[in-house]
């Protein structure tokens, strides 16, 4: 018996491969599991890099290797409480609640400018004791979360711009202006993104995106002749030999990046955090991943936001509720924007603009937030039509029995009520009510029944026109 051609033996182990990993992507559980399994590998990502990025840093002011790893810790921890209570909490009460979080968020953007915290000349937290809280990031999610509502209730009026554009486009703008006060480009960008993914993804017209870009354009301009620092790094970024000092972050982090090479240093042997890169452990941790993990590590990284935005899209396009579409669609693009902006800052295709890299990079309010979004994520991954049905069927599962999960609600579409009985016709002047209508009900009745009764003139042999028809027929 011929032997068959590695060539093909190849193409059939691919093409069951493929096969299998469709089979198991159809499964109705597959987006959560997912979800899951990218959420854990960034946070532990984060956790090791953060402890190996900031030790330097932190026995510098400190005096011990470990105080920012453990604060990252204890804001993981109260992330995870997040992360556990929005798989949790039913996404009809989120949608109740979305109204009183944009109040809540509107609110903190305005005290932290009253009593916020300045530092390196802007106000972005309120601390409360040993704690801090930045409200821009929750402010983030609370615009993504009552958009979608306000959008999808008035879906039916979406056509006329006065409905497409209020109230959400000058709540955003307030917004926008709270952020740009403290100031916060990096967040003001993002709030934005936010926009713009709500309004996509309800079906705005392609006109509207361009008077929103060049607006966004408008805005980026003025932001950055208005303050110095960051007209100096746009000058940078353009031309980096012009001044030296505003370029020196990013031309550190390419140095980083060049270092590691295919494999890197080893995890914990890179010299980028010994006081050569800036915000090392914060908004360039790319660098020391690149370095210390090399071209691989970095890969990873890029391939699990990849993977991010996949099933982001994919839980948004499978499920059947208007609310949990957009609302999907808009948290995975921002996720994965401000991932990829972050990045590309790192790498010198973008002007730096001082975004977190999510779940990984150092941040209290930042890691919480971004852990409770995933949690949404997770959330709507329950609520696909398929999943409905087998967690309802067939329980919750080992996950969902494990953390206590309860029966997502299936999608039902409001349509209109039928009442109950007929209703009564309005009574009007004069008319009789009571015993008085009763009695003329049941007289007009009889005096029907008397005509269609044979009367004793009528020729009782005349077929009646009933049974006349019934013979021809």
């Amino acid at each position: 018996m011929a032997r068959q051609p590695r060539d093909t033996r190849a193409v059939g182990r691919v093409a069951t491969l493929r096969s299998a990993l469709t089979a198991w992507l159809g499964r109705p559980l597959a987006d959560f599991h997912l979800i899951l399994a990218v959420f854990g590998l960034l946070t532990a990502i984060g956790l090791v890099m953060v402890l190996s990025a900031s030790t330097v840093e932190s026995y510098t002011a400190d005096g011990s290797a470990y105080a920012v790893f453990q604060k990252q810790l204890v804001y993981a921890a109260v992330g995870i409480v997040l992360f556990w209570i929005a798989l949790r909490v039913p996404l009809r009460r989120m949608r109740y609640l979305s109204s009183a979080a944009i109040l809540f968020s509107v609110v903190t953007l305005v005290l932290v400018l009253l009593i916020g915290t300045k530092v390196n000349g802007g106000k972005h937290w309120i601390r409360i004791g040993p704690l801090s809280y930045q409200p821009v990031e929750f402010a983030k999610l609370a615009l993504a979360l009552w958009g979608a509502h306000v959008l999808v209730t008035k879906r039916a009026l979406l056509h006329q711009y006065r409905h497409l554009l209020v109230p959400v486009v000058p709540i955003a703008l307030l917004m926008f202006a709270l952020v740009m006060v403290q100031p916060d480009l990096g967040s003001t960008v993002t709030l934005m993104v936010v926009l713009v993914s709500l309004l996509w993804f309800v079906g705005a017209p392609m006109r509207l995106f361009g008077v929103i870009a060049a607006g966004i354009l408008a805005g980026v301009v003025v932001l950055a002749i208005g303050a110095t620092y960051r007209l100096a790094r746009v000058l940078s970024f353009i031309n980096p030999d012009a001044d030296p000092d505003a370029a020196y972050q990013a031309k550190q982090a390419l140095f980083a990046l060049a270092e590691g090479g295919l494999l890197g240093k080893g995890l914990g042997q890179g010299s980028a955090k010994w006081r050569y890169l800036p915000n090392v452990h914060n908004d360039f941790i790319f660098a020391v991943i690149g370095e210390e993990l090399g071209f691989l590590g970095c890969l990873v990284v890029l391939g699990l936001f990849g993977l991010l935005a996949v099933i982001g899209l994919r839980i948004a396009m499978r499920n059947t509720d208007p609310w949990i579409r957009l609302v999907a669609g808009t948290l995975t693009v921002w996720l994965v924007a401000q991932a990829a902006i972050n990045i590309g800052y790192v790498v010198g295709l973008l002007p730096v603009t001082g975004l977190t890299l999510p779940l990984i990079s150092s941040g209290g309010t930042s890691l919480a937030v971004t852990m409770l979004v995933m949690g949404v994520l997770a959330n709507c991954a329950r609520h696909e039509p398929e999943a409905v049905a087998a967690l309802r069927s067939h329980g919750p599962g080992r996950v969902g029995g494990l953390l206590k999960l309860p029966a997502p609600e299936p999608y039902r579409p409001l349509g209109r009520r039928k009442p109950g009985r007929p209703s009564t016709p309005p009574r009007g002047p004069g008319r009789p009510t009571g015993a008085t209508a009763r009695a003329n009900t049941a007289q007009l009745m009889d005096e029907r029944r008397r005509q269609r009764r044979p009367t004793a003139q009528s020729d009782p042999y005349r077929p009646s026109p009933r049974s006349s028809g019934s013979r021809r027929r």
